[in-house]
């Protein structure tokens, strides 16, 4: 009797439980339930059109085409027909199977990418027999479609969710689309609109049978918004056609606003390449180009000694420190001897010897003396080497080097600008300014991009301030609210001092090393620079053919446009840098160049020959010395 009161009683317990239990699946969590969670729910996805991106002027730089996508959901895969649906597939039996596990892996219940990007033809002819094949079904999809083909590295590409992406996201599915670079990355969450869900029931033979639940988890899809970016692309295509055959980058920015104009690197490549089936056989040839890099971003992330350009702000800081002021002079013998051994000399190319030169000489002739001397007196005027050094420090990084912009795209490089503790952390024995003199001429430790160094040119053109680089001019025709990039920031150089600069960067289009390149009617202010290019072989110091850099804004008064322009191994600013800095300038301020024999020959002319050369490393190239040489 006993025994049979307690199996009933267990018997009793175990009921209760059990219902218990389905109560709470059923009733409590049921209504709240995640349908994706349920093997009795099917969901389609409906996916949005994704924004369009235009120029600054209204032109269509990226749109949308259809796409289709064999996609898999493995638990619901029968036995095929497998050579028959690899025939159709044109793809191997080990294709098959590889891509098989691989989506059992990802998820068995979900569906994946199994063949991507079907051509048009391929799609009609599949989507006839795909009934045979179940577990399979075509996925419709918006992929990119670049109308012109430009600007690569500006606008990014789009690219397949991957397996950890997918995992750590409650949105992306592997195998959707995402923006991976560019302007399709920083700004993916605008381009990419909502995608819309429906939600199917079916039985246990897998029929869809309805809605769930009426259609209660139901979405619409939201189209990604449109883009209008700041860039001009007529001056970003000229641009990038004067580059052809060359290696280096070019940015150019709108003073008054911080809107970039153009941002070329060279080499680049289509932005088509980046789209289609076609495109991981691309992407393994652009991304394994490591002599060319035509994915690299020279504009933001190349790193370069700036130059003579950095003369200017070195000017910039002597009269803002009141160690010299417009009358003070210096002469110069053929450059500048800064301590008692042979090496210890900074030569100079100026060409004026034995006379005094006042700054906007030195900035016109860019004269090594001087500006040596005057980094000197900076820093020494203060009894603390550390302290005066760091003054100098951070006036220079006032003017957005030696850090992040904040510009709106993904990809960037600090650069560097040193401080006292910089070398106080390298070196066992005292320093000071004489032992960092080559900062003096912007080469020694000094590295900036060419996104900095046209930020720069811009402040200088605004007599001392600037708004930050960006690339984005509107999203869907509203205006960006964003304060990062409307609120003015300052230099620590009173606006006083900037005329001074401004005149002697006027007059090196007219009287100094740029005056071979004037536009007739535009007054060009500017700075060249030949930056020294070495490298290390089998520990042995050896010089490559220097850089050719030059900044400059126009016109004088209200600038409309300032740029940086590095050309790789181009040797003098003036010839090369110069003649692409005022065809670019002439175009954008008047829509056409009239300079057509120099236009021709920035065109046509190609550094190949040298690259190729230093790729070999050559005997004929020159082991470089320990004496500091900048050419004007």
């Amino acid at each position: 009797m006993k025994r049979s009161f307690l199996l009933l009683f267990l018997i009793t317990i175990i009921g209760f439980i059990y219902i218990g239990r389905l109560f709470q699946l059923q009733i409590l969590r049921g209504g709240n339930s995640n349908p994706i969670q349920s093997a009795a729910v099917k969901i389609e996805y409906d996916y949005p059109e994704r924004g369009y991106i235009y120029d600054r002027n209204g032109k269509l730089l990226v749109a949308n085409q259809l796409s289709y996508d064999v996609m898999i959901i493995p638990k619901e895969v029968k036995v095929i027909d497998t050579l028959q649906f690899c025939s159709l597939l044109k793809i191997t039996k080990e294709d098959f199977i590889h891509k098989v596990k691989k989506a059992e892996n990802y998820a068995r219940w979900l569906p994946s990418v199994f063949v991507k990007q079907l051509a048009k033809d391929d799609f009609a002819f599949l989507q006839e027999k795909l009934h045979k094949f179940k577990g399979f079904y075509i996925q419709k999809r918006i992929i990119r479609n670049y109308p012109i083909k430009s600007a690569a590295n500006v606008l990014g590409y789009i690219s397949e969710v991957n397996e950890r992406v997918a995992k750590n996201s409650d949105y992306y599915e592997q195998g959707e689309l995402i923006g991976w670079w560019g302007v399709e990355k920083q700004y993916e969450k605008e381009l990419r609109g909502i995608k819309g869900k429906k939600h199917l029931k079916r039985n246990n033979l897998n029929k869809i049978t309805g809605r769930y639940k009426k259609g209660k988890y139901d979405t619409l899809a939201v189209a990604g918004k449109d883009l209008t970016l700041t860039i001009d692309v007529n001056l970003q295509e000229y641009g990038e056609k004067l580059m052809t055959g060359k290696r280096g980058g070019i940015v150019a920015i709108e003073p008054s606003t911080g809107e970039i104009l153009a941002l070329i690197t060279a080499p680049s490549y289509d932005p088509n390449m980046m789209v289609g089936r076609d495109r991981s056989v691309n992407s393994t040839r652009l991304f394994g180009d490591t002599i060319n890099n035509p994915t690299y971003d020279r504009g933001l992330q190349g790193v370069y000694s700036p130059g003579s350009p950095f003369k200017i702000i070195n000017g910039l800081i002597g009269l803002q420190e009141e160690v010299i002021d417009e009358n003070f002079s210096v002469k110069c013998y053929h450059g500048y001897r800064y301590g008692h051994r042979k090496n210890e000399f900074m030569g100079c190319h100026c060409g004026i010897v034995g006379r005094p030169i006042r700054i906007k000489k030195a900035i016109s002739k860019s004269c090594n003396s001087y500006f040596a001397t005057i980094y000197r007196k900076i820093i020494d005027k203060y009894e603390d080497t550390e302290v005066g050094f760091d003054i100098w420090s951070n006036h220079v990084k006032s003017f957005g080097l030696g850090n992040f912009l904040g510009y709106d795209l993904p990809v960037g490089q600090k650069g560097l600008i040193p401080d006292a503790k910089y070398y106080s952390d390298r070196n066992k024995y005292s320093w000071g300014a004489t032992t960092t003199i080559s900062n003096a001429i912007g080469q020694g430790e000094i590295q900036t991009t060419p996104i900095q160094l046209a930020n720069a040119t811009a402040a200088i053109a605004n007599k001392g301030f600037y708004y930050t680089p960006h690339i984005v001019k509107s999203i869907n025709k509203k205006g960006i609210l964003d304060t990062a990039y409307t609120i003015p920031k300052k230099t620590s150089v009173d606006a006083k001092y900037f005329p001074i600069a401004i005149e002697a960067m006027s007059d090196v289009f007219k009287t100094g090393t740029g005056k071979w390149s004037q536009v007739k009617g535009i007054d060009i202010c500017g700075k060249t620079g030949t930056v020294e290019n070495f490298t290390k072989i089998n520990g042995q110091k050896v010089k490559l053919q220097d850089h050719s850099i030059l900044i400059a804004f126009a016109p004088k008064d209200n600038p409309k446009i300032a740029l940086a322009v590095f050309v790789e191994n181009g040797g003098y600013g003036a010839t090369i840098a110069a003649p692409i800095t005022s065809l670019m300038i002439e175009k954008y301020l008047n829509g056409t160049t009239e300079r057509k024999h120099i236009e021709e020959r920035m065109l046509n002319l190609s550094l190949q020959e040298i690259y190729n050369k230093q790729l070999q490393i050559p005997d004929s190239l020159e082991t470089g010395k320990e004496q500091h040489i900048l050419k004007p």
